[in-house]
């Protein structure tokens, strides 16, 4: 019994901090709900302005084709990630090497750079191809980043290569090794590597801001971004497109929630 006692102040403290944290979420919630007085107003209570709202966010924006061209974009991302650094992070790891070292330490610095100092030279390629204003644009630049390729290299640590060599002496070849025995066995650093580009490819909001000249090609951060520009801002409707904004990502977070967490430490199963 007063070892069960010993943990109260423990829970105390783990739940006001639960508390903070879904704070935010609430207040998001609730805002949707109120009118941009009551928002301004810090009003906790929910109102009844929720349609109404919803109402004014389709009047004053294409909000169906931002949801489209997000999807388009993050799935696109996330689908071309997965595979191009999959078998990026097999290759470097599977056919080991001292010069695929030292290409994976270059790599490791190209993570340094910020990406504000190579989105120019970035945008006059993309136009000097003519590809302003595509999903091409969007999505490419994203599709081979070095973490996932780490994240896809270290987890290959733990894969035992006595199946690779089986396989060779069974007559598999490469693709086949990869795409049956390999694949499988690394879904849950498949789910974190899905969660994490997924979630980085639906906030994304500079690159698109910039290479998608157009506004009907505009994503949910650049629709929400419009919404505030204006001289009057409807807080309401406003909290309401960043919670219409932030559902995908948190149900993609909560159905992978547990292969996130075993991808991120490695496990294979």
């Amino acid at each position: 019994m007063t070892k069960k006692w010993h943990r109260v102040p423990g829970y105390a403290f783990l739940t006001v901090f639960a508390l903070f944290s879904l704070f935010p979420l609430y207040f998001m919630l609730v805002s949707a709900t109120n009118t941009s007085r009551d928002v301004l107003n810090s009003k906790l209570i929910p109102g009844t302005h929720l349609l109404s709202n919803l109402q004014v966010l389709m009047d004053q924006t294409n909000l169906g084709a931002a949801l489209w061209y997000s999807s388009l974009y993050a799935v696109g991302t996330t689908v071309l990630a997965l595979v191009i650094c999959s078998i990026a992070g097999y290759g470097f790891e599977v056919y080991h090497s001292k010069g695929k070292d030292i290409v994976m330490g270059i790599l490791l610095l190209a993570m340094m750079i910020p990406f504000a100092a190579i989105m120019i030279p970035l945008f006059r390629m993309f136009a000097d191809f003519g590809m302003v204003n595509s999903a091409w644009a969007v999505i490419l630049p994203a599709v081979s980043t070095p973490f996932l390729i780490l994240l896809f290299r270290q987890a290959s640590r733990n894969f035992p290569h006595e199946i690779l060599e089986a396989a060779r002496l069974d007559g598999l070849s490469e693709i086949a090794i990869f795409a049956r025995i390999y694949a499988p066995t690394m879904r849950a650093t498949y789910s974190a590597a899905a969660v994490i580009t997924f979630m980085t490819a639906w906030n994304n909001f500079l690159w698109p801001k910039v290479i998608l000249v157009k506004n009907e090609y505009q994503t949910m951060p650049m629709l929400i971004s419009n919404l505030s520009a204006g001289y009057v801002t409807d807080y309401g409707v406003l909290m309401l497109a960043v919670l219409i904004a932030s559902l995908p990502a948190m149900i993609i977070f909560l159905v992978l929630q547990r292969s996130f967490a075993e991808g991120m430490t490695g496990a294979i199963k």
